[in-house]
């Protein structure tokens, strides 16, 4: 049987930063990380990464066992690296982004795309909060637009320059005719942009699209 998590033992302990990786899009800077839509504790969801050695990169232990609305990507020695909190009562389904642990001061908004005449756009990442995001589209900055179908794991994020920064992609297993399924798949960040921003915008297309009541996008 092909393993998802070949280097964790019965305790986590901390990992170096994963080392780029030549991806078939040639960017010999890219990093190739898998994600596992599985927390390693047991009675919490979440999601396990791991890096092209099998080393732990990030983990997200708790999201629906405890306040569904506030997520925390961790490192995999479990300090705090982003606070992902759902906006109450907005217009739209819109997420705030903080550093580590604080509730001050977002770092981005991220807000699910609704727009009928553009589907191939599933969120738009944009600069201050939600509230300017929805009644000011036009004067906020967009940082990043995701396209694609997380669904089929086949999602692609944009800059502002319309050059890509990370790819999500279904995770082929080494053994021939054996799948992974959609709950392991690839996850690609190509140079200059920061993995936990990538981990991130993974964990919001999950809430947005993952579950079975979801539009399937």
């Amino acid at each position: 049987m092909t393993k998802v998590y070949p280097n964790i033992t019965s305790r986590i302990t901390e990992s170096p930063p994963p080392k780029p990786f030549n991806s078939s899009n040639g960017d010999a800077n890219s990093v190739v990380l898998t994600v596992w839509k599985k927390s390693l504790l047991f009675n919490c969801d979440g999601f396990t990464v791991f890096d092209a050695k099998g080393n732990l990169v990030f983990r997200v232990d708790n999201y629906m066992a405890g306040n569904k609305g506030e997520i925390v990507l961790m490192d995999a020695s479990g300090n705090s690296l982003f606070t992902i909190r759902r906006k109450r009562l907005s217009l739209g389904d819109c997420w705030l982004v903080f550093d580590g642990e604080t509730g001050v001061n977002p770092r981005f908004t991220v807000r699910k795309q609704v727009n009928l005449l553009n589907s191939k756009c599933l969120a738009l990442v944009t600069s201050g909060s939600c509230k300017e995001a929805i009644s000011s589209p036009k004067r906020n900055k967009v940082l990043y637009k995701i396209q694609g179908s997380y669904t089929q794991r086949c999602c692609t994020v944009y800059d502002d320059k319309r050059q890509k920064m990370a790819e999500i992609k279904q995770k082929e297993a080494a053994v021939r005719g054996v799948a992974f399924g959609m709950d392991v798949f690839r996850l690609i960040v190509h140079s200059e942009f920061d993995l936990a921003v990538a981990m991130t915008l993974v964990i919001l297309l999950d809430q947005m699209f993952g579950s079975s009541t979801s539009p399937r996008r």
